[in-house]
């Protein structure tokens, strides 16, 4: 009797818990499309000069698009407004990305700006003058909007890797495909360039494991405040 009764009771609560997730799933999709309109709205005339000054400062397209990697390893194209002259080399990019992913603090040394401890490739010369503008205020994250309204992307959540990123992942890592990809989360307002990558896994870790839309929006919040003073940008 004891056995059946306990099995119904982890029945029951297996059940609440998916109804939960399923209600916090919905809430959450609701937020994102409200702050994805909002924000495409409000933006439009800023997105339009930026548009313009990419146009008029290098040849190229005004929007970058690239495969990235989604929630369950799927992937999509995410969309960014263009910060980089079109043509250049990803081969510094691959091999700082490998020795960021490694914990390989010995060769990333090549890539601190003036010796500072910084876990981001700063200031990389294939960067525009505008692009670098928009890297620091994060503006040139604004066409990721977009993916928040076609599902691939949420407002939060941990940051989509490239595939040849992906392939670097430890086990433990692919942790952080549990959930949609976002356009801030936990670690850009926690320690963005400053932790290392590891750290970096565990914030978005423990998001997926506590997130909330009263967590998402204190994350956007902050990220507001983060972008205005730049920290942890080129």
């Amino acid at each position: 009797m004891a056995t059946v009764e306990g099995a119904a009771a982890k029945e029951n609560g297996t059940r609440v818990y998916s109804v939960r997730k399923i209600r916090q799933y919905k809430s959450k999709r609701i937020l994102d499309l409200i702050a994805a309109s909002v924000g495409l709205v409000l933006a439009a005339p800023l997105a339009a000069i930026i548009a313009l000054f990419i146009k008029v400062s290098s040849p190229g397209p005004v929007l970058f698009k690239q495969t990235r990697i989604g929630r369950g390893g799927e992937k999509f194209t995410f969309y960014k407004f263009r910060s980089m002259r079109v043509g250049n080399d990803d081969s510094s990019h691959r091999k700082y990305m490998k020795f960021f992913i490694e914990g390989n603090e010995e060769g990333l040394k090549n890539f601190h700006q003036r010796g500072k401890k910084i876990y981001k490739m700063t200031c990389d010369d294939r960067v525009t003058m505008v692009g670098r503008f928009l890297r620091r205020t994060s503006l040139d994250e604004l066409p990721q909007l977009l993916n928040v309204l076609k599902g691939d992307m949420s407002m939060v959540g941990p940051r989509p890797h490239i595939p040849y990123e992906v392939d670097l992942y430890q086990d433990w890592h692919r942790r952080r495909l549990q959930g949609l990809p976002g356009i801030t989360g936990w670690w850009q307002i926690h320690g963005r360039s400053r932790v290392t990558f590891d750290e970096s896994v565990k914030m978005d870790i423990w998001y997926l494991e506590h997130q909330s839309v009263i967590l998402d929006i204190r994350i956007m919040l902050r990220t507001i405040t983060k972008a205005i003073v730049g920290r942890g940008a080129c």
